[in-house]
């Protein structure tokens, strides 16, 4: 081939150079100084090659040949590039019009190669190869399962302690994913394409064909993501579960982009385009910015949206990601377009920030409005306190963000608890101060007092082993546990005063007649006393073994209380006045327990059995 037609222009001239200057270092002493002279065959031996470039291009564009793919017939494609390139800078009418049709052919071919080179696309195969390619952290959160009704609060989702989800990051492995864009043998060949069109000053149309068909590519890879182009009117149209899923596919499919696909994509086109850096860039823009800008628009779309308390995390997630990669997404581009794209991005990074910072002050709101009036059976733990506590708890999953989204936070909790914390910190005493609030709120709900101080022991715990078994705890501090658990001790000793106060009256000596010996006065009061405990202590067993107390420590703890505080009471009181009932007809009638059958029957306090069970 090279025989047939000579090197471009440049080359031959800086052959030339090169041939004079090794005559010149190898002839010092004999033709110093000597001039070179051109041969008059060169003239025609170069216009014999034009002819035969000339002839071949148009072998070409004859009937037959036009609509055959050049570079599918082997050696005929580098004959074909090495005549165009043999054609550019020819004055010859004849030989710029074979020029010009070699540049439409080789435009085409550009195109063809472009499409051919990629191979085809399956949404698991991809994804799951991308994935497999890239060390990437992908937040993997059940948001799904976040479907209250703020802000009232109304329907409570999930009474378990998993009710918002649990947040994990799964890790995958690192490998190149270079065969999933273009194949090396292909890239090879459109970067000699690209050098022809190039030198022949073809640029614009070069890259006006890249950019359409790379960009249609790029395109093609993020639907396969999953991430579809969507107005902001949809995405404030659509149902949640769907939502959800789309911002999680998003969040994933951001950094397979950024940090794969386009990366990717600026190393095939820095090959390609090898001879001209103007045009490398402007490719990689045209290519690149569809795909971008859709996701970036759907990032919009999101961070302007409806708030929801449920769609916090899934912000946070999308801010997290954005952030991540936004150096490397701003490395990717240069000039204008880098300008763009970065001022674009961090506008999006900030408004998802206003997202996050607006969605908790709405989740703040809605606990305090929360407004239902049902009492939970036995004064277990309400869902709203699981609800929000499994929620603030997820909070700390997002110490740092969070700590620079709630830089400017001015909690409204003031007090010796909130000395030295974190914004999150703040932000988090705030929410658990509304929830206790609220919780003090729906205690009133019971009747009964002794009540009314099991369900705070059993919400107040709940919140106190949230925040002690999670990093809550680092936000909080120890001082804040300590104060809480003082309340809970509160709370039992209002328990056992309001409970058992009238039975402990039963056993005392006060009110009862002083006399010496056997009186029938006292044997009346202590027939009195006997009757009123076991009617007292019957219906304090059959209202309180229907409570129930959640944990199992607090649970032991309380019955323990009660029976140290009645047992002996009841075992000095028997042990006095016995006596006096023993040998009556009906003695059994008013001491019906034994001390043991007392702290039998108390250990069955608190276990939630259904009434007559």
């Amino acid at each position: 081939m090279s025989d047939l037609f000579p090197p471009p222009p440049g080359a031959a001239a800086a052959a030339a150079d090169s041939i004079s200057e090794a005559d010149e270092g190898g002839s010092q002493g004999e033709g110093e100084g000597r001039e070179y002279e051109p041969d008059p065959d060169d003239d025609a031996a170069g216009d014999e090659e034009l002819e035969a470039a000339v002839e071949l291009i148009e072998r070409w564009e004859a009937p037959g040949a036009a609509d055959r793919v050049l570079f599918d017939s082997g050696e005929d494609a580098e004959e074909y590039l090495a005549a165009a390139a043999c054609l550019v800078g020819a004055p010859d009418p004849r030989a710029e019009a074979a020029l010009q049709a070699a540049m439409a052919r080789l435009e085409e071919e550009f195109r063809h190669l472009l499409i051919r080179g990629a191979p085809p696309l399956a949404a698991e195969d991809l994804q799951a190869s991308l994935l497999r390619r890239l060390s990437l952290t992908v937040p993997s959160f059940n948001s799904s399962a976040v479907d209250l009704d703020c802000p009232s609060f109304s329907s409570h989702a999930g009474e378990g302690d998993d009710s918002v989800g649990a947040g994990s990051r799964n890790s995958v492995s690192d490998e190149e994913i270079s065969p999933y864009l273009i194949s090396p043998d292909t890239v090879s060949t459109l970067r000699d394409i690209a050098d022809v069109m190039l030198r022949a000053g073809y640029a614009p149309e070069l890259c006006q064909v890249y950019g359409e068909v790379r960009r249609d590519t790029l395109m093609e890879c993020l639907a396969v993501l999953g991430v579809d182009k969507m107005s902001l009117e949809e995405v404030q149209r659509v149902e949640w579960a769907i939502l959800d899923g789309k911002m999680k596919k998003w969040i994933q499919a951001l950094k397979i982009v950024v940090r794969g696909l386009l990366a990717e994509e600026r190393r095939i086109c820095s090959q390609i385009l090898a001879a001209d850096a103007n045009a490398e860039e402007e490719c990689f823009t045209e290519a690149a910015k569809g795909c971008v800008l859709q996701l970036l628009n759907f990032g919009d779309a999101i961070a302007i949206g409806k708030r929801s308390s449920e769609k916090l995390f899934r912000i946070l997630g999308m801010y997290e990601a954005l952030a991540e990669v936004l150096p490397e997404l701003e490395g990717l581009f240069a000039g204008e377009a880098r300008d763009f794209i970065k001022e674009e991005a961090e506008g999006i990074l900030m408004r998802l920030g206003d997202a996050v910072r607006g969605t908790i002050a709405e989740f703040s709101s809605a606990i305090q409005g929360e407004v239902s009036r049902r009492a939970l059976p036995g004064g277990e733990i309400h869902p709203l306190t699981r609800y929000v506590m499994n929620y603030v708890r997820l909070l700390a999953d997002y110490n740092a963000s969070l700590n620079n989204l709630l830089e400017c936070f001015d909690s409204e909790v003031n007090g010796a608890d909130n000395t030295n914390m974190t914004p999150l910190g703040h932000c988090v005493l705030m929410l658990i101060t509304h929830l206790q609030l609220k919780i003090q709120e729906k205690s009133r709900l019971y009747e009964d007092e002794a009540l009314q101080n099991i369900f705070l022991m059993n919400n107040l715990l709940y919140i106190v082993q949230k925040v002690k078994d999670s990093e809550l705890k680092t936000l909080l501090g120890d001082n804040w546990i300590r104060k809480r658990r003082g309340q809970i001790r509160q709370y039992s000793t209002g328990y056992l005063r309001s409970s058992w106060t009238r039975v402990l009256a039963c056993l005392r000596d006060d009110g009862l007649p002083q006399t010496m010996g056997l009186s029938s006065a006292l044997k009346n009061a202590l027939k009195d006393r006997f009757k009123n405990f076991n009617l007292t202590f019957e219906e304090l067993y059959r209202a309180q073994t229907s409570w129930r107390v959640v944990d199992p420590q607090l649970r032991e703890e309380l019955k323990i209380s009660i029976s140290e505080k009645v047992l002996p009471a009841y075992r000095s009181f028997v042990g006095r006045f016995r006596g006096q009932l023993e040998g009556g007809r009906s003695s059994a009638k008013y001491i019906k327990y034994n001390p043991e059958d007392l702290e039998n029957l108390v250990s069955d306090f608190f276990e939630g059995r259904k009434p007559n069970a």
